[in-house]
């Protein structure tokens, strides 16, 4: 099994704690880059065991077929991680095509 990111995901990941720390929901930037470091550990740990839904018509913009994943990261906040599958070399792929969180589409789940 491996988990792999779209180069365009990897770029929000990058962007993600410097948006955090901007934003001012981590009063430290060092704080904000291990909040999306651990995140992201978690996603590559835990996503071939986590609860797959299928992901609604209105996220076809990031690719077809897709299932997500939740991954709550604190009371208040929930990411979402859209995927697809496939087999290489017998091996499970899990390709990550989007990532986004309960502030910005909840209300599209």
């Amino acid at each position: 099994m491996r988990v792999v990111f779209l180069p365009k995901v990897e770029d929000y990941l990058v962007e993600l704690s410097e948006i955090l720390y901007q934003k001012e929901y981590f009063g430290f930037k060092e704080s904000a880059v291990i909040y999306v470091t651990k995140l992201v550990q978690d996603i590559k740990m835990t996503l071939h065991k986590r609860l797959k839904k299928p992901a609604p018509r209105y996220f076809n913009r990031y690719g077809e077929g897709m299932n997500y994943a939740t991954f709550r990261k604190g009371k208040a906040t929930q990411w979402y991680v859209f995927f697809t599958t496939y087999k290489e070399k017998g091996e499970i792929v899990y390709l990550v095509r989007y990532i986004s969180n309960n502030h910005v589409s909840a209300q599209f789940l």
